[in-house]
């Protein structure tokens, strides 16, 4: 069985990773459960080394053999694309598939929360979309750059580790660069950005002091940067920013991230009834009080205005459920929340 008729089972079975590991099973996970692959058998070293020989270049055998991993997008016959993660485990090589829609989804597809297309038509400042690893960040992030594209004539910059989702440019100039393929440096690329008349910065997730930095100081510039973080709840996003520096910078990065944060979104996935799964939203809004909160480090008492919040857009994901419950999305054993 080849690549391609891997991906097809996958496809047919509605999953959203398929795992292809050396000593293993073929695995696939569906509205968020692993499980085999029914009728396949341990996949050999052979086999994988086969595999990885068909869908990597000379060049990115060697990265993956001098690094122990290697991240990129592929695309098979019929315009599939999938997000790669190949690394090297005590059995031999393994690859982490996850299957890329072929259509942009939009923001109504998502059901996302109102405030949402108000806040991408904001002029600058930073939204963070935030959650666990999986709960569909991506493509929140490619919805929001959707919309801006059907109604703004705005210049989009994506710097991404790989491109995902691919936008084609509509009212807005579009322009995606892939770390890796258009730069070798995420810090260089974010910093040249700043030099390239962007309006909109999308960005991967903040990982490090440099590039918060970096965001930061393109949000308070006049540029509007889009990023993730992966914290489960909206006001662990801001303490998440602050933590990483050293005590002596943060008061200063407080004040920076009061004055340029626009909105923190968190969201989870829930198995719904019948298959699939649906996102529900936290959201927090940068208002005065929020903004307040932040530069003063009183971040223990946003969750208490994140409750009552709602004329300023603000919802907890206890609202949010039961929105999707009310809608008839959730109900019955699904309409709980999952424990963090």
């Amino acid at each position: 069985m080849d690549i391609g008729e891997f991906v097809a089972l996958s496809v047919k079975h509605n999953a959203s990773d398929l795992h292809l590991c050396t000593g293993h099973q073929p695995m696939l996970r569906i509205d968020g459960e692993l499980q085999p692959l029914a009728g396949t058998e341990k996949l050999t070293e052979t086999k994988m080394h086969r595999l990885c020989n068909a869908l990597l270049q000379p060049q990115q055998r060697q990265q993956l053999q001098q690094q122990g991993q290697l991240d990129l997008a592929l695309t098979l016959a019929g315009d599939i694309r999938l997000r790669a993660n190949f690394f090297l485990q005590s059995l031999g090589v393994s690859l982490a598939l996850r299957l890329i829609a072929g259509e942009c989804p939009t923001l109504a597809a998502l059901a996302a929360p109102d405030i949402i297309p108000a806040l991408v038509r904001r002029e600058d400042g930073l939204i963070l979309v935030t959650g666990a690893t999986g709960s569909g960040k991506s493509t929140t992030l490619a919805a929001m750059i959707d919309d801006i594209n059907q109604h703004q004539r705005r210049h989009i910059l994506t710097l991404e580790d790989p491109i995902e989702f691919i936008h084609r440019s509509r009212h807005s100039l579009i322009q995606q660069r892939e770390l890796g393929r258009d730069s070798h440096s995420f810090d260089d690329a974010l910093r040249a950005a700043l030099r390239e008349d962007p309006d909109v910065i999308l960005l991967g997730e903040l990982r490090d002091t440099t590039t918060i930095r970096l965001a930061l100081t393109a949000a308070e510039t006049g540029h509007l940067v889009l990023a993730t973080l992966h914290t489960r709840s909206a006001t662990q996003a801001v303490d998440r920013l602050v933590d990483v520096f050293p005590a002596e910078e943060k008061p200063y990065v407080r004040a920076q991230l009061a004055g340029s944060l626009q909105a923190v979104i968190a969201q989870k996935l829930l198995s719904r009834p019948g298959g699939g799964r649906v996102a529900i939203f936290e959201v927090l809004t940068a208002t005065a009080a929020v903004s307040n909160m932040i530069r003063e480090g009183k971040t223990h008492q946003l969750a208490s205005v994140l409750q009552t919040g709602g004329q300023s857009g603000m919802q907890t994901f206890e609202q949010g459920l039961q929105q999707r419950i009310c809608a008839g999305l959730l109900g019955g054993a699904e309409g709980t929340l999952p424990r963090d």
